[in-house]
């Protein structure tokens, strides 16, 4: 009988069993076998090929590593004929022998090589060979010119993602800063670049600071000459500053300033330049103006007339940004939806509603012919104020009864809703205080101060107890998850309780009630230690740059 055929792969499996063979280690006191001859051939039919897929596979070809199958499997690696290797037995036997460990694959031929547990290899591994140490730290530490350049790079690349539109026009709560401490340094103008409108929250603040110091009931002889016109003084160096910055920041970033205004988040900040306008016009009325004076000759004349122009430009600019801004908002060029609601919504239509207040402060120190005109007009603004802001509260309170309290980092924007209400409580009272004796010109009493002063009485009160609601909301959702990072939003804790807090002052003198004027100077004191802690968080957030950054500013949509 003819011998049986012999196919590639067996003659390939005869190929590597002798080389197997060839390179054993010798046991010691073995003989090496005289000759060599290779293994007689597997006929054809006795050999089982091995399934093209898992799914094909018969397990029972496959039970144990002894099988054909298994040495095929292991003849067909490719061994390196240049260095002995372990033999075939004990690689067809790990669970035995617990062979095989830290095996490396050649860079340049896939030549399996290793270590033998409880053997020991005829040849040294060479030195390319073995796995490389681990860098120490020293090694891993950058160099600063290395942390430089990455500074450079990321602040780069978060330039461009500032100025690439957002994918989603309304931000979703809770988003995560980037809180990882020290940021690399950046330059300047780069950093710059992110100083927005809500910088004038600071000036906002500071200017109710001042009035509230002019307004307390109960005064000590350096309080309001020296300690509030100190602040006073503050709060005009403040508002020029932020000015100056923001205009640098215009001025050296070409489109910043449409970007701005147009902003799904820093544009609803731009009213906040009005407002701090409008705490410098009352400020300016107390601290310079004396209200005893009775003579309309002399060097204040030019002063009252200044004052009064101010305020007509202020309703005229007020006005027309309540309605721009909200027809814009209005054009679904942001989509803003009821779970995204943030009290900021109501700042397009604060500046109109202070026209109110600020009437009130003014009108009585004006000409009788002027006084109507302001008082009027105060009044007109202060109703679309206040009527506005209610049809905000009811979408305010929709968002919290769908999706609850807002994030733990903008809860103090709740205090924003504590504002409307209380200065129209303000203004009612003391724009019925500021009508000119000749009011009830026909003498029929229809329109008697007395009674208009007492109908403001009334509104005022119940102002006040709705601005008393926002008021504790506000503070037990603070406490309740207090900010850890600063942002510009703390100032909303400041500025809407001074509004409370001159309310308060307002209601106790008309009612004569001791009690709750120096319930609104203890309150007073809690609100310039409430301020001073704000403004030690906001110098310390620009230090070590928690503001005035890349992707820490109002100019991103985070939230």
């Amino acid at each position: 009988m003819s011998a049986p055929l012999l196919d590639s792969s067996d003659i390939e499996t005869n190929r590597q069993d002798t080389e197997y063979e060839k390179f054993q280690p010798q046991a010691a006191g073995a003989r090496a076998p005289a000759s060599h001859r290779p293994a007689p051939p597997i006929p054809r039919r006795s050999m089982r090929r091995r399934p093209s897929s898992v799914s094909q596979q018969n397990p029972h070809l496959y039970e144990g590593r002894e099988q054909r199958g298994e040495q095929r499997r292991l003849s067909r690696l490719s061994i390196s004929s240049d260095d002995a290797s372990p033999s075939l037995d004990q690689l067809r036997n790990p669970e035995k022998d617990d062979l095989v460990h830290d095996l490396q694959l050649d860079s340049r031929a896939p030549t399996l090589r290793g270590s033998i547990s409880g053997t020991s290899l005829p040849y040294a591994v060479p030195e390319r060979r073995r796995l490389s140490r681990l860098p120490t730290d020293q090694e891993l530490k950058p160099s600063p010119e290395d942390i430089e350049a990455t500074a450079a790079i990321t602040a780069a690349k978060n330039d461009a993602l500032d100025s690439r539109p957002s994918p989603s026009p309304t931000p979703s709560p809770g988003h995560p800063h980037d809180h990882t401490h020290p940021r690399p340094p950046i330059s300047l103008r780069s950093r710059l670049k992110h100083f927005t409108w809500a910088w004038y929250t600071l000036s906002m603040s500071t200017g109710g600071l001042s009035l509230l110091i002019h307004a307390q009931p109960h005064q000590f002889p350096s309080l309001t000459p020296v300690l509030g016109l100190a602040v006073y003084i503050l709060n005009i160096i403040l508002f020029t500053l932020i000015t100056s910055l923001l205009l640098a920041r215009f001025l050296l970033n070409t489109g910043s300033f449409v970007a701005s205004i147009t902003h799904p988040r820093e544009g609803f900040f731009v009213p906040t330049f009005l407002l701090s306008i409008a705490t410098l016009i009352t400020s300016t009325q107390k601290y310079c103006i004396p209200s005893h004076i009775q003579s309309w000759d002399g060097e204040r004349q030019g002063l009252r007339w200044a004052i009064q122009i101010a305020f007509w430009i202020y309703v005229a600019l007020s006005t027309c940004l309540a309605v721009a801004q909200y027809s814009f908002v209005f054009g679904r060029r942001h989509s803003f939806s009821l779970q995204t609601m943030m009290p900021t919504w109501i700042l397009p239509i604060f500046p109109v509603m202070l026209s109110g207040t600020i009437a009130s402060v003014i009108a009585s120190t004006q000409p009788p012919a002027m006084a109507l005109p302001i008082i009027v007009s105060g009044l007109s603004c202060q109703g679309l104020g206040i009527s506005v802001a209610a049809m905000m509260y009811a979408h305010m309170v929709g968002r919290l009864m769908q999706s609850g309290l807002p994030d733990r980092e903008h809860r103090p924007g709740l205090f924003m809703c504590v504002g409307p209400p209380s200065f129209t409580a303000l203004a009612f009272i003391g724009l019925a205080q500021s009508l000119p004796g000749s009011f009830d010109a026909n003498m029929d009493g229809l329109l008697d101060a007395s009674i208009m002063l007492m109908m403001a009485i009334v509104g005022a009160g119940f102002l006040w107890a709705l601005s008393f609601w926002w008021f504790a909301i506000a503070v037990l959702a603070v406490v309740q998850s207090p900010p850890r990072y600063f942002h510009l939003g703390w100032w909303a804790s400041v500025f809407p309780n001074t509004g409370f807090i001159l309310a308060t002052i307002s209601l106790g003198k008309v009612f004569q009630n001791e009690f709750v004027l120096w319930f609104s100077t203890a309150i007073s004191i809690v609100l310039v230690l409430v301020y001073g802690f704000v403004l030690f968080h906001c110098v310390r957030a620009v230090v070590v740059r928690d503001i005035v950054y890349p992707g820490r500013d109002e100019d991103v949509e985070d939230h």
